[in-house]
């Protein structure tokens, strides 16, 4: 099964894992390595794709339904349809993840005392959930941010109507005319992540993207398509 790490990590005391699209047992056009459930893929693909990612990774996997709001929870009282985009972990075994098909998902790290992971598409980054997030942090300081696979800038074209809600991020729009825009998400990320609190050499972009759906599943280049995940879990 095919998982990217973080180089990080062992400093960081964590393990920090993304899946790939391979590995897995669901069909086309799911497959193989989809691990969301609201897509139309096979509950029972997805099921065994989950178990196999919680065996690689060697412990269970908290999932929520997200929906692309601001609400963040904590992970041991998280229900597999707690509605949430960001899930807390600081004092339990288990591991955190949240799905993505080109939204940036987004690690939080607090070496030694609490993780977090946040789906961060353009409707949270909005309503604010990044800076949710860090309220459930000490010290934004000392958090390390990693930023995971995501579509790049040059690939994600949005309207007028997305657009001017980051009015206050103008390096990360471009004008893409007649009435359009390409958005670096992972751009609107990291300035966010740093307006509140978090140090520029703590934020961790991965060079990988989705652009094209062929390692990572993204929704722009094939609909219906699956999910992949960002995983985090504090080591005992």
């Amino acid at each position: 099964m095919p998982v990217y790490g973080l180089a990080a990590a062992d400093a960081l005391d964590v393990d920090l894992v993304v899946s790939a699209r391979r590995g897995g047992v669901s069909r086309a056009p799911y497959g193989s390595l989809n691990l969301a459930a609201h897509v139309g893929d096979d509950p029972a693909a997805v099921a065994e794709n989950r178990r196999r990612l919680a065996g690689a990774l060697g412990a269970p996997i908290v999932l929520v339904r997200q929906v692309h709001g601001a609400r963040v929870v904590d992970a041991p009282a998280a229900t597999p349809s707690t509605e949430a985009d960001g899930l807390v972990e600081d004092g339990s075994d288990l591991a955190v993840g949240v799905l993505v098909a080109d939204c940036v998902p987004v690690a939080l790290l607090d070496p030694g005392r609490r993780v977090a992971v946040v789906h961060a598409g353009w409707r949270g980054l909005s309503a604010g959930v990044l800076p949710a997030a860090l309220a459930r942090f000490e010290d934004p300081s000392r958090v390390v941010a990693v930023l995971g696979p995501s579509i790049s800038g040059p690939a994600y074209q949005v309207g007028e109507e997305v657009a001017e809600r980051f009015g206050d991020h103008a390096s990360a729009l471009t004008p893409d005319p007649p009435g359009h825009w390409r958005l670096d998400l992972r751009a609107v990320a990291a300035e966010q992540l740093e307006r509140h609190g978090v140090a520029s050499d703590h934020v961790l972009a991965s060079a990988e993207v989705t652009d094209g759906g062929e390692t990572f599943y993204s929704d722009r280049a094939e609909r219906p398509t699956g999910r992949f995940a960002l995983v985090v879990r504090r080591r005992p």
